[in-house]
């Protein structure tokens, strides 16, 4: 089905309502939407701690509510309606203006790669079916560092600078696997004091897709900053402190501006600390640790991290179904292969990856894309075309009369 038939099927989607109930284990958060005929419920456990603090719950609403809004986008886009309809709660006129950018930068490489070609104005609005606007939170029982922790490089490296801080942190994990476990017990902590999240989107989205509804990539950090400001409440931290770097301001697509981190960027940073500030909670500050930093600077400071290099995994397919590994046939291992690369004896790559991924022309395609001799990079958290670019020339300076088969091949990119 395309766009515009869906488009034309479908005139809303609604935002019915959300609860949080409490077991013996857990808080469990679940959100009511629905699209035509059909009825989604999104589902989040947050696993009960002994130093939760239950007394911040008291305006818990306002968090809850728009952390569901910010969830929707994973519904909204199998048809993308004009219409978003809130019953669980009310926007003000000037808080939809950050709804809209969210939905239509958010999906960007969604409208990218489904060919969907409509302007900021006309992709979406939204519309009050009640008039409950939640109160900003009046909290400030917070202190110290919540740090999201996804099993990758930049977690790591945000962890050991905060070394010194380790009585204030808490690591928080959004549906925990080997590697983000693996990286939380090497910085020193422990699952059990982590804050661990279980999310389940609805079966019934999935069984959409495979039917031909619209699929595609949504701004799954947005959430989890929505999320990490309501699990900071819980837990009583102040800060929310992220890995995300400056390479995650370039776009993916040149041409269209198209950017699978967005986000990830600065500008979706600043939206959202202005926002959180003026609408749901003042005390409570997000910001990223790494900002200031290029992956190539990252991958220069993990590199010395040697205790991490067995256990971190950056490959989403090898992510995929429960898995805990390089798939070493993606452009995201070969990012990470080609960023890491100028800073690790080929021994060490090779115990990484299991072989040298730069001798493998099956990724010619991404070795291009990653490098900028084709417009479009990859649609994953990759680094700048410069730095990749940057990474090569070190690559081929550092081995020189005996060059991996794609730096030899592309000259170009590393002769002066």
């Amino acid at each position: 089905m395309t766009f515009s038939e869906l488009r034309e099927k479908f005139d809303a989607v609604s935002y019915d309502k959300f609860t949080c109930s409490e077991s013996d284990d857990s808080y469990d958060i679940n959100y009511y939407y629905s699209l035509g005929e059909f009825h989604f419920v999104h589902r989040l456990s947050i696993l009960k701690r002994d130093f939760f603090r239950p007394e911040n719950l008291e305006d818990k609403d306002v968090f809850l509510f728009h952390l569901g809004l910010c969830e929707l986008i994973s519904y909204y886009k199998a048809a993308c309606p004009k219409k978003v309809i809130l019953k669980a709660g009310a926007l003000r006129e000037e808080q939809m203006d950050f709804w809209k950018k969210l939905f239509y930068n958010g999906l960007g490489e969604f409208r990218f790669l489904n060919h969907i070609e409509i302007s900021y104005e006309d992709f979406v609005v939204f519309e009050n079916a009640t008039d409950t606007i939640y109160s900003k939170s009046k909290i400030g029982n917070v202190e110290g560092n919540l740090i999201p922790v996804g099993g990758g490089k930049d977690s790591a490296v945000t962890l050991e600078l905060l070394k010194k801080e380790k009585a204030h942190n808490t690591c928080f994990i959004v549906n925990p696997r080997g590697a983000t476990l693996d990286t939380v017990t090497v910085a020193g902590y422990n699952a059990e004091d982590s804050v661990i999240v279980m999310r389940k989107i609805d079966p019934l989205l999935l069984q959409l897709n495979q039917e031909g509804y619209l699929n595609g990539h949504t701004p799954f950090s947005a959430s989890l900053a929505f999320l990490g400001m309501f699990c900071a409440l819980l837990a009583g931290k102040q800060y929310i402190v992220l890995s995300n770097e400056s390479s995650a301001n370039e776009s993916t697509d040149e041409e269209t501006g198209a950017n699978h981190q967005y986000s990830k960027s600065l500008e979706f940073e600043l939206d959202f600390v202005e926002y959180t500030e003026r609408y749901v909670n003042p005390f409570m500050k997000y910001f990223s640790l790494l900002r200031g930093m290029r992956e190539i600077d990252i991958a220069r400071q993990f590199a010395e991290y040697k205790q991490y290099h067995k256990i971190f995994r950056s490959c989403n397919r090898g992510s995929v179904g429960g898995k805990n590994e390089w798939c070493g046939k993606c452009s995201k291992c070969l990012f990470v292969y080609i960023i890491l690369a100028p800073f690790l004896s080929e021994e060490e790559m090779t115990t990484i990856f299991g072989r040298n991924l730069l001798n493998d022309l099956e990724l010619e395609k991404y070795y291009r894309e990653l490098a900028g001799i084709d417009k479009t990079k990859p649609f994953e958290c990759v680094g700048t075309r410069a730095e990749v670019k940057e990474a090569i020339r070190m690559i081929a300076e550092k081995y020189q009369e005996n060059l991996p088969i794609l730096i030899e091949k592309y000259p170009e990119l590393w002769q002066k």
